[in-house]
Order: structure tokens, then C-alpha cells, then sequence
């Protein structure tokens, strides 16, 4: 009786040790396995639709960017890190407001926190929040002071940014995001190039098309 007994207790322990080992086996594969969050999926759409992979676009901690830069043959470099001139959507005409003003820009479709950066030199001339309009905002003149480049809807400004401050091509303006009236399902950076005449304003200028200027076409801004 007493053999059976401390037959049945071992028993009892080796199975108690066989479920405990199975807890944690599923412990540790259902870490790896969680269900990515609504943001991840956002940004892992919005990456598939411009062909890329979103690992590909991580920023850095330097608010850099995650791969090389793409120069076209105008000079200017794409600014949105990781993004392919084929990636790239004419919508420099395109209706906004109803119908009532042209978009006078391109979007540049990208997850949010993608690294943003700057096209070509210049100095930083004013960091804006536009309400309902371009939210986030960095304007950037070029070193001759005939061009104003204009990144639009960030998600935040790369560490340290500030107005004065002079940057070379490919340096960190900030992040893509969805501020002013960007929508929310469509992460992007709103760029737009602006010819200056002398005595403009960062908020004057005439709009020129960055499409054919990102493409390797037309006028270098």
C-alpha cells in the first residue's frame, strides 16, 4: 500500500513537471505571435501599396535614413527614405478643396514615422504648424535663395531642427505623418517646390512641379 502510494505521488509530480514545461512552450510561441497592432497594419497596407518593404523603412535613431539615398539627375534627392522614383504619383494638378484650388504638390505615400529628409541644401527658414492645413511643417531656401522646398503633414521634426540651421541633401527634416488635414489612412509627405523672387516670403513664391524634378526632368530647384 505504501509503494502504491508513493507511486501515485510521483506520478502526480511528473505530470505536474509536464504541464508546467508545456506552459511555458506556449508562453514563449505566443510571445511571437502576437496580433500587430491597428498602426502596424496601417503602415504595413500603406507600405504594400507603394511596393516596398516596411522593414526597409525603420527610422533610425538619428531620425536618418533607413537606406540609400536616391538622387535623380536634377540633383534632388527623393525625400522620403526608401521610396523609388517608380513609387512616385504625379498629383501636382490634382483637385482639392471640391474642386475650387490645385494640390500644387505631389503626396508621397509612405507608413507613418518614415524617415523624411531634406531634397537638396539650404536653410531652414520656418518651422510652422498650419491648423487644418499642412499641419507639421518645415520650409527649407536654398542656398541662392531662388528656391523654397516645402514638407508638409509630418508626424514630428528630427531631433534638434531648427530654424537658421543650415542642411545638406539627405539630412533629417522629420518623419512622415498625418498632421493638418492628411487623412489618416493615407500616411504621407505633402512636397512642393517653390520658384522665390527677391523679397519673397516663405509663404509667397510660384509653385513649379516636383514630379519631373524627383524624375530627373525640367528646372533644378
Amino acid at each position: 500500500m505504501r509503494v502504491s502510494r508513493l507511486s501515485l505521488f510521483g506520478n502526480a509530480i511528473i505530470f505536474a513537471l509536464l504541464a508546467f514545461g508545456a506552459w511555458l512552450w506556449w508562453r514563449n510561441v505566443s510571445r511571437g505571435a502576437d496580433p500587430p497592432s491597428a498602426a502596424e497594419a496601417l503602415a504595413t497596407e500603406a507600405a504594400e501599396r507603394v511596393g516596398v518593404n516596411r522593414s526597409a523603412r525603420a527610422p533610425r535613431r538619428d531620425g536618418g535614413p533607413a537606406g540609400p539615398l536616391i538622387i535623380s539627375s536634377s540633383g534632388l534627392a527623393i525625400p522620403v527614405a526608401g521610396i523609388r522614383m517608380a513609387d512616385l504619383t504625379d498629383t501636382y494638378k490634382a483637385s482639392r478643396g471640391g474642386g475650387s484650388r490645385v494640390h500644387n504638390a505631389i503626396d508621397i505615400m509612405a507608413p507613418r514615422g518614415t524617415p523624411v529628409v531634406a531634397a537638396t541644401e539650404g536653410t531652414v527658414e520656418k518651422l510652422f504648424f498650419s491648423r487644418g492645413g499642412g499641419g507639421i511643417t518645415a520650409y527649407v531656401r536654398s542656398p541662392d535663395g531662388q528656391w523654397l522646398h516645402y514638407y508638409a503633414h509630418l508626424d514630428s521634426y528630427a531631433p534638434g531642427l531648427q530654424e537658421g540651421q543650415r542642411i545638406s541633401r539627405g539630412d533629417p527634416i522629420g518623419t512622415v505623418g498625418i498632421s493638418g488635414n492628411a487623412s489618416p489612412s493615407g500616411p504621407h509627405l505633402h512636397y512642393a517646390i517653390y520658384r522665390m523672387s527677391p523679397g519673397e516670403r516663405w509663404w509667397q513664391g510660384t509653385p513649379i512641379n516636383p514630379y519631373p524634378q524627383l524624375a530627373g526632368k525640367g528646372e533644378r530647384g
